[in-house]
């Protein structure tokens, strides 16, 4: 024993300390927190820095990553290997797709954006500044600034596309955000830097102010005003899309699930029909549609007809125990109004924690009774939303394996909520009448529709326009609604495959359900719980470690058994 009760280790056992290898789950929250750490720092877009810095990390990591001892991990450790090793791949690629995308608009972006990068990251890295060189430099930007007009001003049409334009113009937005943070972070700490600086930054951050709006209606065609109401995407191509796809280990090329999409499609409707009929409107399935639509609930009952569906679901898992419901998950639920102006992009409820129904009274009655006061379209999507749905996945997300939502991906999140769906619809028992039947369809038809319009999009096959004739004259969509869901997908908050992993998923789901639970391999209750304690990730990795198959570190998904889990 050595002084105040430590152990003295010899040479050999430090040695032996010092060489323990982090675990594969140690190894992707550190990845999580460094590469956010590192976006933090070099954060400055259409940076060299940041693309070299962050390909350099990721590319870093991927190679110590694969030379881990694969074979000697246990199942669930390897499913980690391959989960990280694929979002290394991912992160490269995007990177390297961003860098593509701003070189589109670099032209004219980058003489005045490099030296404003500079002055930010000189801030950031916390150097020695002289303030009169900062007030000349920002005197010779707005120079660069008044180019770049020109430069836009005069460019051939078609020579920039809409998308470059709209993201050229977002980039603008953020550079000038940095360049305000660069100036805040000096002015009334350093007298010289307020005296030589301030009426510079006045000018610049003005010239800057006014571009945005200028790139967007001369490249973007989107008028003052009108950004909240455009719709504006980039449509990746059929090779950006089977990239995708690869990542998503789902081997089926975008052809394919159309077509898939399709067959679903035709069976919601040969469903509709027959609620139709039972309502009495025989085969016109769309005058059933409007009818229900106008099965509103009284103005202000919005919050408690919507909780009692929530409880609804809730109890219904509970009474024939498909999934555990830990106490908290149905205690802690809470309740906002969704504001008008944020109806313009989510109409309907918003998935978390918290149960969003719309606000009464701020749109038509019909765009109101899509989901906000209408119970049948309701009925469907509560659930969805919260338990056995996204507040019950993001529940025990956060506290089992919380590492893995590093890998969210939408085939988990939105599949598994759009599969309770069909478990529901399959009981026989949950949607009995037939207005609520056609609620339910509804939804289905347009998770069919979102397939059809992300990847015709996406493959240069369908403008925004045409999606948003799909949902309304396919599915039956208020126009408002329509606009507002097809918004939602291209304004660059979601990825290219996002609306098409609702129906993916959950097939992939329900095919997984038929081997584990159709063969007597697992109770349900087990089956559900499982999925959720094993956190998000592709569905093929997750049949992997359900049903416990041999991995190996290449790891390549079967093409047959995949196309069993989802026709």
């Amino acid at each position: 024993m050595a002084e105040e009760g430590w152990v003295a280790l010899d040479s050999r056992a430090s040695t032996a300390l010092a060489a323990s290898e982090e675990s594969i789950a140690e190894r992707i929250t550190r990845i999580r927190y460094d590469g956010s750490d590192l976006m933090a720092f070099y954060k400055f877009p259409t940076s060299n820095a940041r693309y070299e810095r962050l390909n350099r990390f990721y590319d870093e990591e991927l190679h110590a990553l694969r030379e881990q001892p694969f074979d000697s991990y246990d199942q669930d450790a390897k499913v980690d290997y391959l989960l990280l090793e694929n979002y290394l791949k991912r992160s490269l690629r995007t990177l390297e797709l961003d860098d593509a995308r701003d070189s589109e608009f670099a032209p004219f972006v980058r003489p005045f954006a490099a030296p404003i990068r500079d002055w930010v990251q000189t801030r950031i890295e916390v150097r020695a500044i002289q303030p009169q060189e900062v007030a000349s430099s920002f005197h010779a930007i707005v120079k660069e600034v008044r180019r770049c007009r020109q430069m836009v001003s005069e460019a051939e049409p078609g020579k920039y596309s809409k998308a470059a334009g709209y993201r050229a113009a977002r980039t603008i937005e953020q550079i000038r955000g940095d360049l305000r943070e660069m100036f805040e972070f000096y002015k009334g700490y350093d007298p010289l830097f307020d005296w030589w600086v301030r009426e510079p930054h006045v000018r610049l951050d003005a010239a800057l102010a006014a571009l945005p709006a200028f790139v967007r209606e001369k490249l973007a065609g989107i008028k003052p005003g009108d950004e909240d109401e455009a719709i504006v995407g980039e449509p990746i191509g059929r090779d950006g899309l089977l990239a995708e796809l690869e990542a998503e280990m789902i081997p089926y090329s975008p052809e394919e699930l159309v077509r898939i999409a399709e067959k679903e499609y035709a069976w919601c409707e040969a469903e509709m029909i027959k609620a139709s009929q039972e309502m009495g409107f025989g085969v016109e399935w769309r005058d059933a549609l409007e009818h229900v639509k106008g099965l509103v609930e009284p103005p202000g009952s919005q919050p408690l007809f919507i909780k009692s569906l929530v409880d609804e679901g809730t109890e219904y898992v509970e009474k024939h125990k498909l999934v555990s419901v830990p106490p908290v998950a149905k205690e802690a639920i809470r309740m906002y109004m969704i504001p008008p102006e944020a109806q313009k992009v989510s109409p309907f409820f918003l998935r978390g924690h918290v149960s969003y129904p719309t606000s009464s009274m701020s749109h038509a009655d019909k765009l109101m009774s899509m989901r906000g006061n209408n119970r049948h379209f309701s009925k469907a999507t509560a659930f969805h939303e919260m338990i056995p749905g996204h507040h019950l996945q993001l529940f025990v997300a956060d506290r089992a394996r919380p590492y893995r939502r590093l890998f969210s991906t939408p085939f988990y999140i939105e599949g598994w909520a759009l599969y309770w769906e069909m478990v529901f619809w399959g009981r026989g028992d949950f949607f009995i009448s037939p207005e609520d039947r056609v609620g339910s369809l509804f939804w289905r038809m347009h998770r069919c529709a979102r397939i059809v319009f992300s990847l015709k999009f996406h493959l240069g096959q369908m403008t925004p326009a045409e999606c948003i004739e799909l949902l309304v004259n396919w599915v039956g969509h208020e126009r408002a609604t329509a606009e507002g869901e097809v918004r939602r997908s291209f304004n660059g908050d979601y990825g290219p495959l996002y609306q098409a992993g609702y129906l993916l998923g959950a097939l992939q789901l329900w095919k997984l359900r038929e081997e584990l639970v159709g063969q007597g391999l697992c109770p349900e209750r087990m089956f559900h719980d499982q999925i959720l304690k094993a956190n998000m990730m592709p569905i093929e990795l997750l049949r992997a470690l359900l049903l416990k198959q041999e991995l190996r570190q290449d790891f390549k998904e079967q093409l047959e058994i995949l196309r069993g889990n989802m026709t």
